[in-house]
């Protein structure tokens, strides 16, 4: 030590604070400390050891210079938690502030590049789909001959934009006899389902709106200037929504306006899947192709409208009789209501429009729609309804509302116009995927038209916005016929002129041998045979 320093003895269990010699052997300590006197404790008045040192000459002991000192430790070491990998991880390095920010933008980067993939990938496979189901159903709902003039080409996306708000309804006349719905059908479940039966005794009608005698007798008497009935109301109001090809026949006589359908038209059968991505069968003789689908489907939908009724012969009975049935002959449960809206001035619209049943709701009859939603195989819908109907309605109707959308759209339109309060929808299937013969019922679900027609979208200011923008263009033409076609693969409409005679008869002009010529229908009801029953239910009648 340096000579001015002072010394003195201590102990070592005495703290000494900062000043402190640890470099010394234990050993040498030790002995040393035995000839050290006890007495002289350090901060004592009589130890040379004073605490107020000159701190210039004593340089180590200056509190400024921190590099100097060491402290030591006397903690003992943590042991590792969880082996080698915690102590990897206590001297891992850490990543910048800005590293970790580009790793982040790197990431965000990289899932905006995989979504932006998908995205391609899943527009591929749907572009994919919709050429396979165009290519499936190319072919048009009626032959275009070389001789007709195609007037106009009206494309859907103007359809979309359409609006026209129309009053209240006016009802002209009442025709027919309605039997009450039965309840009980509203507590089938799929545990205890029923088999749909056959009505063949009851005579169902499908006429055209020139060849109805009361639409007739309403153009004598100048009840209005256009003239339709809600099947083909429905299919221009719905128009937007429809992918196969279909066709209506529009008459200019005078300055009124028929709009009819042909015979045999498709219209009078019910399409099966046609909003569906997945393509089905092209055979026109598979039991799962198109055509017979939508045969199999009518058939089911008239054997539903009167399996669901009390049939014990209470009926509501309107001002006229059933206007298409012989005396005598037992006619299935429908009432027609003849309804006058006004579309313009002096321009008004009557419909004919069909209910199938009544119910009876606080001491008050109220309309009821019966149709019923059919299901052939669970592979094309991917939704098995005897698993799925009990406890995931939703997600059947969802399926459905995506496979049949223009079918739902339309019942919902033909509701809207015949002011029913009750659309009842049912949902059958096959017993057997490959039996087309065989259904039951596995539930019935009933909704107000109006609220059923927002859950689907259905906007009822554009659907009087399509029929009047239609009207106005027809009524622009020359007296005549015309037909319009939707294209079957493309979303437009066309506009035909077409000569007087078209879709008249279909029979060739050269004679046939006597045993093979056929009647034709009478003059009464174009299209429905004395029986009352039209081709398409001879054709439904023959399924079975």
């Amino acid at each position: 030590l340096p000579p001015h320093v002072p010394y003195a003895t201590f102990s070592r269990s005495e703290r000494l604070g900062r000043i402190a010699d640890f470099t010394r052997s234990f050993s040498s300590s030790n002995a040393n400390a035995s000839n050290r006197p006890s007495s002289g404790k350090p901060g004592s008045a009589d130890s040379p050891f004073d605490f107020s040192l000159d701190l210039d000459a004593f340089p180590l002991a200056n509190p400024d210079d921190g590099s100097a000192f060491r402290l030591v430790d006397t903690k003992p070491t943590p042991r590792p938690k969880f082996g080698p990998k915690w102590r990897f991880n206590q001297h891992r390095p850490q990543l910048p502030q800005r590293r970790d920010e580009e790793v982040e933008a790197r990431k965000r980067e990289a899932e905006k590049e995989r979504a932006r993939r998908d995205r391609l990938y899943n527009l591929n496979r749907s572009n994919q789909n919709q050429q396979r189901r165009e290519a499936a159903i190319f072919k048009s709902s009626v032959d275009i001959q070389p001789e007709w003039n195609m007037l106009e080409q009206i494309p859907f996306s103007t359809f979309t934009k359409l609006s026209f708000s129309v009053s209240d309804p006016e009802d002209l006349l009442l025709c027919g006899a309605l039997e009450y719905y039965d309840r009980s059908f509203d507590r089938i479940t799929p545990k205890n389902e029923r088999r749909l039966e056959r009505f063949k005794n009851r005579n169902f009608f499908k006429v055209t709106t020139t060849d109805d005698p009361v639409i007739r007798r309403l153009a004598n008497e100048d009840k209005a200037t256009v003239f339709a009935t809600d099947t083909i109301l429905a299919t221009l109001m719905c128009a937007p929504r429809s992918v196969y090809s279909w066709d209506i026949v529009v008459q200019r006589v005078g300055n009124k306006l028929f709009f009819d359908k042909r015979d045999g038209s498709q219209l009078d059968l019910l399409s099966v899947h046609e909003t569906s991505q997945e393509p089905l069968p092209e055979a026109k003789d598979d039991i799962n192709s198109a055509y017979s689908l939508s045969v199999e489907a009518a058939y089911i939908n008239q054997n539903f409208s009167q399996q669901v009724l009390v049939r014990d012969g209470n009926k509501v009975s309107f001002d006229e009789p059933n206007p298409f049935a012989n005396e005598g002959d037992e006619v299935a449960s429908v009432a027609y209501r003849y309804r006058r809206w006004k579309l313009d001035g002096d321009m008004y619209l009557v419909a004919r429009c069909e209910v199938q049943s009544v119910v009876e709701v606080n001491n008050k009859n109220s309309f009821v729609t019966l149709n019923a939603l059919n299901e052939f195989d669970p592979k094309y819908s991917g939704v098995d309804w005897r698993q799925k109907l009990e406890t995931q309605r939703g997600a059947v109707l969802a399926t459905e509302l995506k496979n049949n959308a223009n079918k739902l759209a339309k019942w919902t339109a033909q509701a809207i116009l015949a002011s029913a309060d009750l659309m009842k929808l049912g949902y059958v299937t096959r017993v057997h995927p490959r039996d087309h013969f065989n259904h039951v019922i596995l539930g019935v679900v009933g909704y107000k038209p109006r609220d059923f027609a927002s859950q689907i979208n259905l906007n009822t200011s554009n659907m009087w916005g399509i029929v009047k923008s239609i009207v106005d263009l027809c009524m622009k033409l020359n007296e005549g016929k015309y037909v319009l076609v939707k294209d079957p693969s493309k979303p437009q409409v066309r506009i035909y002129e077409v000569p007087a005679d078209a879709f008249e008869n279909d029979y060739v002009e050269e004679p046939l041998p006597e045993e093979e010529q056929v009647q034709p229908p009478s003059e009464d009801a174009e299209g429905v045979e004395a029986n009352g029953t039209t081709t398409d239910d001879k054709e439904i009648e023959a399924q079975t």
